[in-house]
């Protein structure tokens, strides 16, 4: 199982919509790979945020029946073969006084590794979907689907990078802990800065990204991390190799002239 597959797992274990079989892959995975438990809590925090950002009232019964309408027209698995072909036309043979015949329990293939079973299938997804409708019924008011299952276009830039052949990432630590990691792929043309521990800023102030090209800086965007300091922001702009990734503080909007005020707080060489 790769980082995100995991990812996708966080999210339904998150909203208690994984099946018996994914949970323990999720399990699995996560106990061999301690390291990604920031997606799990992750995928709490947004879960929790979600529950707390609207007050609880009864959606329409349109909502509900326009969910189900969708997954409707999701393809489904095939069903198993009906009990007209379970047995061969013409066998007479009383069943009812020879009594039920016994079932070998169908078993799940779990699996770690990649496998049709790693990833999100009509099936999983018709489970997501149902436990999103109870959410949407219970209380989250006007929230979409779309709205808690599409991820940030950073995080979709983030998915891209390691997925390419060619992807590359340096990390640094800070004194206080911070960790800050640049991902990049020359092949996507991308480049993602993560961040764990980033300190609050004032109101006024905002983080901003920089691309350092020789003695030059390149503004490359802002960004804002979470209240644990955490970020998954796309720098703007192409990445030269060589370039040192680096964040200053700002006032709020950036850079009012395009050049850095003040010394960087994070800066990750990439070779």
């Amino acid at each position: 199982m790769n980082e995100r597959d995991f990812a996708d797992l966080a999210v339904g274990h998150a909203l208690n919509a994984l099946s018996e079989a994914d949970e323990r892959a999720y399990q699995e995975a996560l106990a061999g790979n301690p390291h990604w438990d920031h997606h799990v809590r992750g995928a709490a925090d947004a879960v929790a945020a979600i529950s707390a950002s609207v007050e609880p009232v009864e959606p329409p019964p349109s909502v509900r029946a326009s969910l189900f309408a969708r997954i409707s027209e999701l393809p489904q698995e095939s069903a198993v073969a009906s009990t007209s072909e379970s047995f061969p036309p013409g066998d007479d043979e009383d069943f009812a006084a020879v009594g039920a015949a016994p079932v070998e329990p169908e078993r799940e293939t779990v699996s770690v590794g990649p496998s049709s079973a790693s990833g999100w299938g009509p099936r999983r997804w018709f489970t997501l979907a149902a436990s999103l409708a109870a959410v949407l019924i219970l209380g989250f008011g006007a929230v979409t689907v779309s709205q808690l299952v599409s991820p940030p276009s950073s995080v979709v830039a983030l998915r891209q990078i390691e997925d390419a052949p060619d992807a590359q990432s340096a990390s640094t630590t800070l004194p206080d802990g911070t960790v800050a990691t640049a991902h990049w792929s020359p092949s996507t043309g991308q480049s993602v800065l993560v961040t764990d521990g980033m300190p609050a800023l004032a109101a006024d102030k905002t983080y901003e990204l920089w691309f350092v090209r020789g003695d030059t800086p390149i503004a490359a965007g802002t960004f804002e991390p979470d209240e644990a300091g955490r970020a998954t922001a796309v720098l703007k702009g192409e990445m030269h190799a060589g370039d040192v990734i680096a964040v200053t503080i700002e006032p709020a909007g950036g850079s009012p002239d395009g050049t850095p005020s003040t010394a960087p707080v994070v800066a990750v060489a990439t070779a």
